[in-house]
């Protein structure tokens, strides 16, 4: 929390002279300051916003925030100890990404959970995983395999949703990393982040280990043989089932916008 406070101080005073939209100016005169392009700005500054969309990611995970909730920035700022331009700045980062909506005079709310947005992912990470799965293989190391393959394992063992958005992001960033395809890495993080406010469903609908799908488990099974398209296969025939499910799941709970 100290180390937030002082880095919203930071913020707020080289912020002081322009909007909070602008870039953040550094107090003091130097040439960095004069010329941005030339150098940066104050980066512990600019880590205030970065520090508070992890925290309401996080809050999220944990069902602290949930779908529909007002995110009001008077109470953010207060709740998480910093002024209130970083949080209207994380704030507007998440409105980026599909996390919160931003409304004229309303403020934020935590978006509200969507069949047809839950369709568009699942196909488009699917594209995505078939995309980098060839290109990854041949550059990954039996000890990654073994890294994979126990992250896999983890996301189905856990209860937190928090564990399982971590260890997933970490399972398919071994994969990822190695297919050396920047944009596509970028773009799968990208719809990764709008995933997060479906995790405590999807917990909820798999309340015990035993009855979580195991598509991470099957893909590095099949994928460390070298047999890739069937790997792909096993994990597109468990993950599309799994989507299915969540549907379902979610045409039950009054709060999910219908599919288009």
């Amino acid at each position: 929390m100290k180390v937030l406070r002082r880095l919203a101080l930071q913020h707020v005073v080289g912020a002081k002279k322009s909007s909070w939209r602008s870039r953040v100016v550094p107090i003091f005169c130097t040439d960095a300051a004069i010329n941005p392009k030339r150098g940066s700005e104050t980066e512990e500054s600019e880590k205030v916003p970065f520090f508070l969309v992890k925290r309401i990611r996080e809050a999220i995970l944990n069902e602290v925030f949930q779908p529909g909730d007002r995110l009001l920035e008077v109470d953010l700022a207060e709740k998480f100890e910093v002024s209130r331009q970083p949080v209207r700045e994380a704030l507007l980062a998440l409105e980026k990404e599909g996390t919160v909506i931003m409304s004229p005079y309303k403020g934020a709310i935590v978006k509200p959970l969507s069949v047809a947005e839950v369709t568009d992912i699942a196909e488009l990470r699917l594209e995505l995983i078939s995309l980098a799965l060839k290109p990854a293989h041949r550059h990954l190391t039996p000890a990654e395999f073994d890294h994979a393959y126990d992250l896999a394992k983890r996301i189905r063992r856990t209860k937190i949703g928090r564990e399982a958005f971590e260890c997933n992001r970490r399972f398919w960033d071994i994969i990822l990393k190695k297919a050396e395809r920047p944009i596509l890495r970028e773009t799968f993080w990208n719809l990764d982040d709008r995933m997060i406010r479906y995790y405590p469903p999807l917990l909820e609908l798999y309340s015990t280990p035993e009855s979580r799908p195991r598509q991470p488990e099957a893909l590095i099974e099949n994928y460390r043989k070298g047999k890739i398209a069937e790997a792909f296969q096993v994990f597109k025939k468990i993950y599309l089932k799994m989507v299915d499910q969540l549907i379902d799941h979610l045409d039950n709970d009054e709060g999910t916008e219908p599919a288009r």
